[in-house]
């Protein structure tokens, strides 16, 4: 993943056969309101980071089975420890 996001921070798209692409998207330069302080703001055009699905990859999603009832196991979060006083 540190490829990817190195080569998109640098302006590249990323593609990887039979998984997607990973592509720098322009967004345009827009006015924002911020209606609780009515107020206007202007977004400079700025690139987002997207991923567009391969056809072969959407295709063995659709016809793979779904489980139903299981769920991934969580990742338990580490314990934080006590400050000692």
């Amino acid at each position: 993943f540190k490829v990817v996001k190195d080569s998109m921070t640098e302006g590249h798209n990323i593609y990887v056969r039979g998984f997607g692409s990973f592509v720098n998207k322009k967004r345009a330069r827009k006015v924002a309101r911020n209606i609780s302080k009515n107020t206007s703001l202007i977004i400079d055009e700025h690139y987002i980071p997207s991923f567009k699905p391969s056809k072969t990859f959407v295709a063995k999603i659709k016809g793979s089975k779904k489980v139903v009832g299981e769920v991934a196991p969580k990742a338990k979060a580490p314990k934080a420890k006590k400050a000692k006083s």
